[in-house]
């Protein structure tokens, strides 16, 4: 199908920049509407929208969508990961930090939780993961790690016994992957982080 639409490919995109590529009609919304009803676009939530893979032929991103629901933010905790291949389990919720108050979208395309995180925190360990011609923001290992052990509400690792327990039996990552780490985004993130103790208790775990 020869779209206009096809132009973005599998960027999410604004209410408005969809319109503005039908001038010709003047109740936009309507036509919005009947994009959606035709299956050529897909509603991730109010005013934003990303074309449907079946028009572009390019799949999309649910790691990019999440960084455009609610922005600034970035992919991590388990959803990171999972992504490296660093723990076993399924994640069916996409899990991001953001500097805003904690959300949570549902839409076609799945389930999306955004857990608060200061200001001074967020920058740490956090990359820019290139995929073709799109790049989204994510964790670090080690900084999806810390998002995941601060934002455990009952989770307190005081003795090496029980970071050995959470890495191997919790999250079930392997121990070898672990010692790969990088102990400086640990380092760093004591300073500005929640749960410093925790992570001190990772960082001695990780030296050993």
């Amino acid at each position: 199908m020869n779209t206009p639409l096809l132009q973005f490919g599998n960027i999410p995109v604004s209410a408005a920049a969809i319109q503005s590529l039908f001038p010709h009609i003047s109740a936009g919304s309507q036509k919005l509407r009947l994009l959606v009803r035709d299956n050529l676009i897909i509603r991730l939530k109010r005013g934003l929208y990303v074309c449907n893979p079946e028009l572009t032929g390019i799949p999309v991103s649910t790691e990019l969508i999440a960084n455009h629901l609610c922005a600034p933010s970035y992919v991590s905790m388990s959803s990171a990961l999972r992504y490296y291949g660093l723990i076993p389990e399924e994640v069916y919720t996409m899990q991001s930090m953001t500097v805003k108050q904690a959300a949570f979208f549902t839409n076609s395309l799945g389930n999306f939780e955004y857990t608060h995180i200061s200001p001074a925190a967020f920058s740490i360990g956090v990359r820019s993961v290139v995929q073709g011609n799109y790049a989204f923001l994510m964790a670090s290992p080690e900084k999806a790690l810390c998002d995941l052990i601060a934002s455990s509400p009952m989770l307190n690792l005081r003795f090496l016994k029980e970071a050995v327990a959470y890495i191997e039996d919790d999250i079930r990552m392997d121990m070898d992957d672990f010692k790969k780490l990088d102990p400086k985004i640990f380092q760093d993130y004591i300073q500005v982080g929640k749960k410093p103790d925790s992570i001190k208790t990772l960082l001695k775990l990780l030296s050993r």
